[in-house]
C-alpha cells in the first residue's frame, strides 16, 4: 500500500482544514496517509518511498506562513537531493493579489530545484472563487489518482 504524507502552512487555518480533509479523502482509497503538523517538521525530509502533498496559503507579498516557513528554509539550507520524491502542491490565494499563491509557488521551485517530479499541475484555489477550498480539493484528488496511477507505471 503506498503512502502519503500531506504538510501544510497555514495562516488562519483553511490550509489545515484542507489538508485534514485531504488526509482523510486519500485514506478512503486506501492509501497510508498520515498528516504532519508544522511543529514536526524540523529536521523532516520526505521519504522518496512515498508521495508527498504540499497545502499552503499565501500571507503578506506572497511570502510563506510562519508555521512553515522555517521548514521550506531548512528545506532549501539542507538541500537534499530527492530525485525520487513525487509530490503535488496545493495552494490557497486570494487572486486580486499580484502574488496569487505566492508560497505554493515557492514551495514547487524549491521542490523542483531538490530534483523532486511534481505529478500534477499545482493546484491554486482562489478565495474569490470559492468559500470552501475543500470542496476544490476534494474534487481534485480524482485527478491526483490518476497522477499517482501514472506515475507507478513510469
Amino acid at each position: 500500500m503506498d503512502k502519503v504524507t500531506l504538510v501544510f502552512g497555514t495562516v488562519y487555518g483553511s490550509a489545515q482544514f484542507v489538508a485534514e480533509t485531504l488526509t482523510d479523502k486519500i485514506a478512503e482509497l486506501d492509501f497510508i496517509t498520515k498528516l504532519v503538523q508544522p511543529a514536526e517538521l524540523s529536521g523532516f525530509v520526505p521519504a522518496e518511498d512515498e508521495y508527498l502533498i504540499v497545502v499552503t496559503s499565501t500571507t503578506g507579498q506572497g511570502d510563506l506562513p510562519d508555521d512553515i516557513s522555517s521548514w521550506f528554509n531548512e528545506l532549501r539550507s539542507a538541500a537534499p537531493y530527492l530525485p525520487k520524491l513525487k509530490y503535488s502542491i496545493i495552494g490557497l490565494g486570494d487572486s486580486s493579489y499580484e502574488t496569487f499563491c505566492g508560497a505554493a509557488k515557492q514551495f514547487d521551485e524549491l521542490l523542483t530545484e531538490l530534483g523532486a517530479k511534481n505529478i500534477t499541475e499545482r493546484l491554486e484555489i482562489d478565495a474569490c472563487e470559492t468559500m470552501e477550498p475543500e470542496t476544490d480539493a476534494t474534487q481534485w484528488v480524482t485527478t491526483w489518482k490518476t497522477a499517482v496511477a501514472q506515475s507507478q507505471n513510469n
